[in-house]
C-alpha cells in the first residue's frame, strides 16, 4: 500500500528536478521511489558487507606470494 507524504524544497528545484525525470521518461515521483528504495538498501548492504566479514575472518591473508607464485595455474 502506498502512502502519501508531504516534502518540501525551493520551487526552482523542483521544477529543475520534473524537467529533468521527464527527460528521463519518469516522474519526480516515480525517481523519489527509487531512491529511496536505494537509501534504505544501502544499509542492508553494509550490514551484509559486515556479516561477510565476520564469517571470512578466520582467513589470514598475510603470506606474500611471489610472481611466479601469482602467475601459477
Amino acid at each position: 500500500m502506498n502512502r502519501n507524504i508531504t516534502l518540501s524544497a525551493e520551487e526552482k528545484l523542483i521544477q529543475q528536478a520534473r524537467e529533468k525525470a521527464s527527460r528521463e521518461k519518469s516522474t519526480l515521483n516515480e525517481q523519489f521511489r527509487q531512491w529511496l528504495e536505494r537509501y534504505v538498501s544501502s544499509e542492508a548492504k553494509a550490514i551484509d558487507y559486515n556479516t561477510l566479514m565476520q564469517r571470512l575472518s578466520y582467513a589470514n591473508s598475510s603470506k606474500r606470494f611471489s610472481r611466479d607464485e601469482l602467475n601459477e595455474r
